[in-house]
């Protein structure tokens, strides 16, 4: 039983796009600080984007600066991960997770909670 649902991964190919979907249920995603991670076999968890607020400033690893974006629609309860020009090391199973209110660059991982069962992100050729 999950609170989120991660949907829209899948196997692409290098320089390709895809959008990750986060539907939430029993809380408000416009109250909390969200955030993506990835997990890929022989690396430990990535943080790779974050938002503090709709329509505010994101936070993102450097390894996806300038390719990813993170954005919420609050009418659908939802927050999204827009992934563009992936490359294989973009290659893991993605989470999305929610954190009380905050700045995400003073939030630690242990502090997001509801965490989803992932998404499979796989970049290939």
């Amino acid at each position: 039983q999950s609170q989120f649902v991660e949907s829209g991964g899948g196997l692409v190919q290098p320089g390709g796009s895809l959008r990750l979907s986060c539907a939430a249920s029993g809380l408000r995603l416009h109250d909390y600080t969200i955030a993506w991670f990835r997990q890929a076999p022989g690396n430990e968890r990535e943080r790779v984007s974050c938002t503090s607020r709709s329509g505010g400033r994101s936070n993102h690893a450097d390894s996806v600066k300038n390719r990813f974006t993170i954005s919420r629609d609050n009418a659908r309860n939802t927050v999204y991960l827009q992934m563009n020009s992936l490359k294989p090391e973009d290659t893991g199973r993605y989470y999305c997770a929610a954190a009380r209110m905050g700045l995400c660059q003073f939030i630690p991982d242990h502090n997001f909670f509801a965490w989803g069962m992932g998404t499979q992100v796989n970049v290939s050729s």
